[in-house]
Order: C-alpha cells, then structure tokens, then sequence
C-alpha cells in the first residue's frame, strides 16, 4: 500500500474538509475515481463504525486494505484514509428505493416501482419499517 500525507496547518478539520484534501491528493497520485474505503479519526471519540471485538484503533487500516485499497493518506495529525480507485467499477444508477415517514414520525424504506414516484405516503405493499437492518436511502 502507498502512503501520503498532507501537511495540514490551516483552519481545524471535520471529517468533510479532511475527506475532500484526501481525495484531491489521491487525484494527484493517479486515482481517477478515489473513493474511501475506510476512515480513522486520531484522538477523537468520533469513529467510523467498528465491529464488535474489533480493535477500533486497528479495524479500519485492516478493512480499507482487505476491500481494495491501495493508498493511506494521513490528513494533518487527525484523519487517516485508506482509497481505493473506483472507475473500473460500474455503478447502479437510480435506486428503486427511497424513504418516507408517516403521518407518525415512523420511518419506512419503499419499492418506488410499486409505490410509484409521486407518492408521499408509506403502503404496506410497497413499504418496510425502518430497524437496525434496512438502510436508510437518503
């Protein structure tokens, strides 16, 4: 795996500003579709999520690098990436999913083929409630 850092000594990081330096080095460094693979915030309590039984300061070096990622970059002393180029990947274009609520607050993940692009409301038909397994569409 290559390494890079950015000697970052401006205005403090979030995650977006860090994310953004990272994939206009990788950018530099060949990559014509970075895309990160996985994420590490030094000295944070912020953290991308981990496995349970993971080690969180190891997990995520170990997942970028065992998922197709080919380039560290270290952002200042906060933020570390692992990128992987994704242009030869196809990509899904637009997603029969989406999510909408109801007249409750409860969140529900909907078939648009079913539901149809025009509806605002969640159909038992068409709609699953949203629990710790769907993923949110937004």
């Amino acid at each position: 795996m290559q390494n890079a850092h950015i000697d970052h000594q401006g205005t403090a990081l979030n995650y977006q500003s860090a994310s953004l330096l990272a994939k206009e080095l990788a950018r530099e460094k060949q990559m014509q579709d970075p895309t990160i693979m996985a994420w590490h915030r030094l000295g944070a309590q912020e953290s991308p999520p981990y496995f349970d039984g993971s080690n969180p300061a190891t997990w995520w070096k170990k997942f970028g690098a065992g998922n197709g990622g080919s380039l560290e970059i270290s952002v200042g002393d906060e933020y570390q990436f692992i990128m992987m180029d994704a242009s030869g990947y196809e990509t899904l274009g637009e997603m029969p999913l989406r999510n909408l609520s109801d007249g409750h607050g409860n969140e529900y993940l909907c078939f648009t083929p079913i539901l149809g692009k025009t509806a605002t409301r969640p159909t038992p038909e068409a709609c699953t409630p949203l629990d710790g397994w769907l993923a949110d569409q937004f």
